[in-house]
């Protein structure tokens, strides 16, 4: 059974690979992230996972599978972090609380039907202060990314606590991945 990966992201191919799954293809779905209007959370990672994975051309017997982490501190979903004034700005919000990182996947088996699931870690920075926040944009690793920040780099020493799942954190909840690839039939050693 083929799989295909709808992500261009290098960190779920890595972490797929540490479960011993390599995709046989890997696409880019082009979809509009935008947060619908009153959208919560939850429900904005999930409805991203499969429309990510709904946007890349299946063939019979493929599995496509795509993901979603989405940053959310109450009800408000925080933004990739594209300038370093927006990333200072997620930093200072984070710093000293607790927020959501939401992974949501998203698996169409060979049939068509799609799957999903969703891991809700939650985690705590400490508080951090304008040296530390500036010394962490300064390292560049956080731009980009949900929230403004990478939990698999500099980051990890400015948490606090966690509570749930750190793949999922990363991009890609392994332990909820890998019950979805085993329930659309993929082989799973």
């Amino acid at each position: 059974m083929r799989l295909i990966l709808a992500s261009s992201s290098q960190r779920r191919l890595d972490l797929l690979a540490r479960i011993g799954v390599v995709p046989d293809a890997v696409h880019s779905p082009e979809i509009d992230e935008s947060p619908l209007p009153g959208e919560l959370p939850r429900a904005y990672a999930l409805r991203l996972a499969e429309a990510k994975a709904r946007a890349v051309p299946r063939e019979a017997g493929t599995i496509i599978l795509a993901g979603d982490t989405a940053i959310a501190v109450g009800r408000r979903i925080l933004p990739p972090a594209d300038t370093e004034e927006v990333q200072r700005r997620l930093l200072g919000l984070l710093s000293g609380r607790r927020h959501h990182a939401l992974s949501a996947i998203c698996a169409i088996d060979g049939a068509g039907r799609a799957r999903t699931r969703i891991a809700d870690t939650i985690v705590a920075f400490k508080r951090l202060s304008d040296a530390e926040i500036d010394a962490y944009v300064a390292c560049g690793e956080g731009l980009g990314k949900a929230g403004g920040y990478a939990i698999q780099g500099r980051a990890e020493a400015l948490i606090r606590t966690i509570g749930g799942s750190h793949s999922g954190v990363v991009g890609l909840p392994l332990f909820e991945t890998r019950a979805l690839l085993a329930a659309a039939g993929y082989p799973l050693a």
